[in-house]
């Protein structure tokens, strides 16, 4: 009996073979697939972060973050904008001139204490690192304790910065007017280095991360000191304020300026930093933001050592605010 032959044209691969083959490739199709999905949606627009002013901290950390969003987020572009510190930061927020902003959590509790307007809008995404009280002076100033500074002309911080926030404090707590008993010079970090160094004024207030640049440029080529202000914190405490309790005894450690004459442990006082939103700002936008900031730890900290303090574990203690839904999604989904 002849075979039977099966024409050339179904001559077929068999069909299971076929949709093993296609099953794989559906498959292959999501794994490629997944990582642009996994995670948070592509983010697209702009928003606005207000830091501080120039060769403070603040402003060298906006820059950082920025370049660490465009390797996170390509799509999402952040604009910086300078300001004069947490309290200008604060108000910007409040009108939506910027979406996001940095300020310490002594001002932001004085705002709230205040009755400001919205208060109740400000939300959080990240503790970063503290800022440390600094009263510098010239090396052969008879400056000892902020007690001495009655009469002298002492750079104070701009107008609408946290400096100026603390520093009226602190001269309170010493028994001191600012508004009396010194020559208050109303100029910030950026400019307050020079003018000590030229004899234009006779001590002056910073708050920052260690170090501070300016500072740090400064006592390469001037003699400078640190004063003390530990001492400070007891009456700090004991005059009321819930903004006050914000404060907290610190050092500021030898190695932090080392060209400083007579560099030594100095007792201080500190107050931790936040990165600051609202609600208007989307859920997905402040997670990404969040998330930008924790993984830019290292690559920011080589470059602003303050920012090395910035860590997972802490960041979610953001007192006085509440966390912002989107960055609370973000710590549940890394801990998870």
């Amino acid at each position: 009996m002849p075979s039977l032959r099966v024409p050339a044209p179904l001559r077929r691969r068999p069909v299971p073979v076929l949709l093993a083959v296609a099953v794989a490739l559906v498959l292959l199709g999501v794994v490629l697939w997944a990582p642009a999905t996994r995670g948070q949606e592509r983010l697209t627009g702009s928003v606005t972060l207000s830091t501080g002013v120039p060769s403070g901290v603040y402003a060298r950390y906006g820059p950082l973050l920025q370049t660490q969003l465009a390797r996170d987020a390509p799509d999402l572009d952040i604009t910086l904008r300078g300001s004069a510190g947490s309290v200008e930061n604060i108000e910007r927020l409040i009108s939506g001139e910027a979406d996001f902003a940095i300020a310490t959590a002594d001002s932001l509790a004085s705002y709230q204490a205040a009755g400001g307007k919205d208060a109740d809008r400000l939300l959080a995404c990240a503790r970063l690192y503290d800022d440390y009280m600094q009263l510098v002076v010239r090396a052969d100033s008879p400056v000892q304790r902020a007690a001495d500074l009655a009469g002298l002309r002492v750079g104070v911080g701009q107008d609408q910065s946290g400096v100026q926030l603390v520093t009226r404090e602190l001269l309170e707590a010493a028994g001191l007017d600012m508004d009396r008993d010194i020559t208050a010079v109303r100029q910030g970090i950026n400019t307050t280095p020079t003018m000590l160094e030229a004899g234009r004024i006779d001590a002056f207030f910073w708050s920052g991360g260690l170090p501070t640049s300016a500072v740090e440029q400064l006592s390469a080529h001037t003699g400078i000191r640190l004063v003390p202000l530990g001492d400070l914190v007891p009456a700090l405490r004991s005059e009321g304020g819930s903004y006050r309790d914000y404060y907290r005894a610190a050092v500021l450690p030898p190695d932090a300026y080392p060209d400083v004459a007579g560099s030594q442990v100095i007792d201080t006082v500190a107050v931790a930093n936040l990165l600051v939103t609202t609600d208007r700002v989307d859920a997905a936008v402040a997670e990404q933001i969040t998330r930008s900031v924790i993984n830019g730890r290292d690559r920011i900290g080589s470059q602003v050592h303050a920012a090395q303090r910035v860590d997972l574990r802490t960041a979610i203690y953001t007192q006085p605010l509440p966390l912002h839904p989107g960055a609370r999604g973000y710590y549940r989904s890394a801990k998870s």
